[in-house]
């Protein structure tokens, strides 16, 4: 039988923050490249893009961030670039460190951490040295290594299958559930398709030049700074995302449950938020937290927000603002309200949300036709595999 020892992680690694450039992030995401730059996030093994800059980090450690909770604990296979606030796990005895043992350990430190922290109650590296982890060991007391990292391949093997059908399952149910298994165009979508490749020949719809203040309504808006966080904290089960200025993760920081006082759209209409320090753009149908910006984030709605109509917005707006405005040329609400975008009109001059919509579905209609038709393909490689 496998023994167990419990170890201070201050024993066997140094916890120290990564090296990172010290740049904004539209200076550091203005190049895209392969190099991953880990940032503050719980999500894609905390990576929040890839850019051309020389790595500041070697890969072969594990990083977690002192900003959000203890999900964000990742083990990094590549060559990376630093954060502010990511912290790195060097190996005291790094030849000795593996990557099935250091994934093995990133189990383990997850488990000891798990539910401890969030935003308000930080995770920092003071906290993470003095934490003790469960590790297997030899008949004279050493870390076993190799019980490790066959513990890993063998799970790794044992699951690779079930992970893959488990994946192609969920995506049938998920597709099923949102109804979005019918890719087929419906009679009008098919006459919209012919009519919009005759337009691209030559002639056709008409755009026209709209300003910002005239499709949309701007919201007042409640801030927080986060280190008022805690005094407005209650502990519910609804939890809404909390807005920030980055481009990573569409702004979002975290997801928090604080007092209706600070909270924005109570009633979940559809918005979009502009960013004037980067002109990140983001769409959402839920109540949300706001980051302190000292105003710089504008919130914005319409009768005619939706989903559909959401998408081509966006996609107008981004295409002026991000070649109009700046880190150091702002878009303020002043001059995001006088911002024109071009956008189809019907005929009587006004936006014509209709064709937003219509030319949206349609498009989604054909990413969901090659899903499918991924899926289905993948589901016959993998039944083909499995009886073989």
């Amino acid at each position: 039988m496998t023994e167990y020892k419990l170890f201070k992680i201050g024993s066997l690694f140094d916890i120290r923050p990564t090296k990172n450039y010290g740049l904004t992030n539209h200076a550091l995401f203005a190049t895209q490249g392969k190099v991953p730059v880990i940032v503050n996030s719980s999500r894609d093994n905390g990576v929040g893009g890839s850019v051309d800059l020389q790595p500041t980090e070697k890969g072969g450690i594990v990083t977690f961030s002192d900003t959000t909770t203890a999900d964000s604990i990742f083990y990094q296979p590549r060559d990376f670039i630093g954060y502010s606030h990511v912290q790195g796990v060097y190996p005291k005895e790094p030849k000795k460190w593996s990557k099935e043992s250091l994934l093995y350990f990133v189990v383990n430190f997850r488990k000891v951490t798990a539910g401890r922290f969030d935003y308000a109650t930080k995770f920092n590296r003071k906290i993470a040295m003095e934490l003790e982890i469960r590790l297997p060991v030899t008949a004279n007391g050493d870390i076993d290594f190799p019980f490790m990292e066959n513990r890993i391949r063998e799970l790794e093997l044992a699951r690779i299958r079930e992970l893959e059908l488990a994946r192609i399952r969920e995506l049938v149910v998920y597709l099923k559930v949102t109804g979005l298994t019918d890719y087929k165009l419906t009679t009008d979508e098919e006459q919209f398709l012919t009519n919009y490749h005759k337009f691209m020949g030559g002639g056709g719809k008409k755009y026209k030049p709209f300003r910002l203040e005239e499709i949309f309504e701007w919201k007042p808006q409640c801030e927080i700074r986060p280190l008022d966080i805690e005094k407005y904290i209650e502990h519910t089960d609804k939890k809404f995302p909390f807005y920030g200025q980055a481009t990573i993760n569409k702004g979002i920081i975290s997801y928090l449950s604080l007092t209706d006082k600070v909270l924005n759209n109570k009633l979940g209409k559809p918005t979009i938020l502009i960013h004037s320090n980067n002109q990140n753009v983001v769409y959402l149908e839920t109540p949300f937290y706001l980051k302190d910006g000292h105003g710089a984030t504008s919130v914005l709605q319409s009768k005619f927000l939706n989903r559909e109509t959401s998408m081509f917005l966006i996609s107008a707006i981004k295409k002026i603002i991000t070649e109009k405005y700046s880190y150091n040329d702002k878009a303020t609400k002043i001059a995001l309200k006088n911002t024109e975008i071009y956008l189809p009109a019907d005929d009587t001059g006004n936006p014509d949300y209709e064709y937003m919509t219509t030319f949206i579905r349609i498009q989604q209609k054909f990413v969901i036709k090659n899903v499918v038709e991924w899926k289905d393909r993948e589901l016959e490689i993998y039944k083909a595999v499995t009886t073989a």
